[in-house]
């Protein structure tokens, strides 16, 4: 019997034992593809030789130094390296140790920062319905996602949120990406003028939708209309790249697809590549600035930030992501990953839509694809497609509640980036065997 308070309790789970490039093999020595990366966390796949090495060499010098008392070379490369990537004015660094710390930190930064700027009567957080920006309470708080909300709501902080950029469903037949983009970009203004036009910090979202929905990208203007919005009432912009940042769309940033820069980006996930657990925050030098010369501090910490093993192997992960070619892979190998899902499932009447960027997709399933109707709930598609597919020794992020948070399934896959062609094809087989054998049984 267990000790351990799994996530789905008296589970009967495998026990993984080895990673080895794309795969993870069980204690009866069954492989499996990771065909999602984990949750999109193994973006360089498992054991890559070059981060371990980082990993030990750090080791062998210091495994640990809280930050209130010093800095370390590795925590400071990083952050070197992270900034020589972003564009400005994104020029500072603030280490955590996993996703919901970063937007836990991008939340508190965002308020400091109207306090020290003399506005402190700027409170009120705007997201979107149907978005996820972590578990801890503030960032469970800020995402939209009425499932995961639901039991904590009574302890939530109130939270304000506006309709997601989500073409499948709900761009009008008559209207056109530009049309579609602004009637968002104005329901965003009406609730900022609603809530008060001084007293709206920030407005969060994440620049392609990972767990909720399912690799859903923005149409394109969306978010140079709403950079527009946030400059005129002065509210501060958070993208949250936790999920779909770090090369995951085929660019170092997701929002760099987007032309734009926001004033504060989260990422984690790919950050450390599953190596260790880290994440981090980054944030324009007006923010900064405002913590400098006003109370000289940033009022917040864990005791693992800044950890040194962590910030070793992120350091490397981001240097093999940085090299040349690495981002021009993704790219390729995303576009061969649609085009298989296409080809294989695109025909078929239960999936609505596949979608995404680089080396995230998503697939939709639909009870009838004319009409978009989902699949009764009570069913757990999704569960089912999941099972299915670890059958066939693939791995895979399904999700239900995909429109609203109860109705809807959908298939996030998210693999390394080191995947070949051929193992991209065998990704492509065996989730479409396991959708379809799911759907036929229905």
């Amino acid at each position: 019997m267990t000790k351990i308070l799994h996530r789905n309790i008296g589970a009967e789970m495998p026990r993984a034992i080895l990673g080895q490039g794309v795969t993870i093999t069980d204690s009866d020595g069954r492989e499996y593809i990771d065909g999602s990366g984990g949750a999109a966390v193994s973006c360089l796949g498992h054991s890559h030789e070059e981060v371990l090495d980082a990993m030990r060499a750090q080791m062998s010098v210091l495994s640990y130094a809280h930050t209130s008392f010093f800095t370390t070379d590795v925590a400071e490369e990083l952050a070197e390296r992270l900034v020589a990537l972003a564009p400005d004015p994104l020029n500072h660094v603030y280490l955590v140790s996993g996703g919901s710390e970063a937007v836990e930190a991008a939340l508190k930064m965002a308020r400091q920062y109207f306090v020290e700027t003399g506005q402190p009567q700027r409170k009120h957080i705007i997201a979107r319905r149907q978005s996820y920006h972590g578990n801890t309470i503030g960032a469970l708080a800020t995402g939209g996602n009425a499932m995961r909300r639901a039991q904590f709501q009574p302890i939530l902080p109130e939270t304000h949120h506006v309709s997601p950029c989500f073409a499948y469903r709900d761009q009008r037949s008559i209207e056109t990406a530009e049309v579609y983009a602004t009637r968002l970009a104005d329901e965003l203004e009406a609730k900022i003028r609603e809530l008060g036009p001084d007293k709206v910090m920030a407005f969060v979202a994440e620049p392609v939708v990972g767990a909720t929905m399912g690799a859903v990208p923005a149409v394109e203007g969306y978010f140079k209309r709403v950079r527009d919005v946030c400059d005129r009432y002065g509210v501060l912009l958070i993208l949250d790249e936790v999920m779909c940042g770090m090369g995951r769309t085929g660019t170092i940033f997701a929002f760099e697809q987007e032309d734009i820069v926001p004033d504060i980006v989260t990422i984690a996930k790919g950050l450390g590549g599953g190596f260790q657990p880290i994440g981090a925050v980054l944030l324009s030098h007006k923010i900064f600035e405002a913590f400098r010369d006003g109370s000289g501090l940033f009022q917040h910490g864990h005791t693992y930030i800044g950890h040194p093993i962590a910030a070793a192997a992120s350091n490397k992960v981001v240097e093999i992501l940085s090299r040349d070619g690495m981002m021009e892979h993704v790219v390729a190998m995303g576009e061969r990953l649609q085009a298989g899902l296409d080809k294989e499932l695109g025909q078929s009447p239960h999936v609505g839509d596949i979608r995404g960027r680089g080396l995230f997709r998503g697939i939709e399933i639909v009870k009838d694809k004319d009409s978009k109707t989902p699949f009764d709930p009570g069913l757990k598609i999704f569960a089912k497609i999941k099972k299915a597919a670890m059958a066939r020794g693939l791995l895979c992020y399904p999700m239900g509640g995909t429109i609203d948070g109860v109705n809807g399934d959908h298939v996030l896959l998210a693999p390394p980036y080191i995947c070949t062609p051929e193992e991209i094809d065998e990704i492509v087989v065996r989730i479409a065997a396991a959708i379809n054998e799911v759907v036929a049984a229905q």
